[in-house]
């Protein structure tokens, strides 16, 4: 069991740097990443089958509390962040976060990962579609934003990710600059983030086979590797999203979404 721990902790490290890379670059947690490689690295570390896609959640979501704290930071140093966009969608995201894991504790675990699938395959084919669209919409009213948000919200929580994957396409859509999406999205999925691990903490406290060294359904081996590494190399991805043009920004971010669903989605 604990040669398992710590080969698992030092797949982490690795998959930390790839995600903090990607979640400064592309404004996202890095639960798109980190989701489907959990479900794969816990069985390897002895982690009952009927608890890995809780735990891949939950600790998805405490990572990218991190995650998406420092690359928020390296945004804003940049100028990148909205604040008006982020205070707008804040409530309904928070309230969502915490609705989101309610309800995939209700979920039957072996539709999570095709729930999850569906989620990240539907975000692909919407970038997709968009990226030759231009959009001069406005920006709604801070109650159509703070319902956005919740929705954003819910589906983030219930699919482990910190909402970039749906908040980046949404305010593009109305109109944001992409780096400005990507950096609202940033700050956005950390608040995500938070909202959604409380609530998989609290659901799991009364799970009676989780391992050691968890916290709920975080696993913490799993999570002290992942942010090791991601909150170091979040400033490059940032670097390079204020570098890269808009449309090659959208053509990475869509085809990485269609990789991963599909991944996902035929197991």
């Amino acid at each position: 069991m604990l040669e398992g721990t710590l080969w698992l902790f030092a797949m982490c490290l690795l998959l930390g740097s790839v995600v903090g890379l990607f979640a400064g670059l592309l404004g996202i947690g890095g639960g798109l990443l980190v989701v489907p490689a959990l479900v794969w690295l816990l069985p390897l570390a002895g982690i009952d089958n009927s608890l890995v896609m809780h735990m891949a959640l939950a600790t998805s979501l405490a990572s990218i509390v991190l995650t998406s704290g420092a690359s928020a930071r390296n945004h804003i140093k940049r100028g990148n962040i909205d604040y008006s966009i982020v205070k707008s969608m804040a409530p309904g995201i928070v309230l969502g976060g915490l609705g989101g894991s309610v309800i995939a504790e209700m979920v039957p675990t072996e539709l999570l990962p095709k729930i999850f699938a569906t989620i990240v395959l539907l975000l692909a084919l919407q970038m997709l579609l968009s990226m030759r669209m231009t959009s001069q919409r406005p920006i709604p009213s801070s109650i159509a934003c703070a319902c956005s948000g919740g929705v954003i919200g819910v589906i983030s929580s219930l699919a482990g990710i910190g909402g970039g994957s749906l908040t980046v396409p949404y305010l593009s859509w109305h109109g944001v600059e992409m780096r400005r999406a990507i950096g609202c999205a940033s700050l956005s999925g950390a608040i995500i983030a938070v909202a959604g691990m409380v609530g998989f903490i609290f659901s799991g406290l009364n799970e009676e086979a989780l391992p050691p060294m968890s916290i709920g359904y975080v696993y913490l081996p799993a999570l002290i590797g992942i942010v090791s590494t991601s909150v170091i190399t979040t400033r490059y991805g940032a670097a390079l999203a204020s570098r890269l043009p808009t449309m090659t920004l959208k053509k990475i971010f869509a085809i990485f979404l269609l990789f991963i669903g599909s991944k996902m989605f035929l197991g």
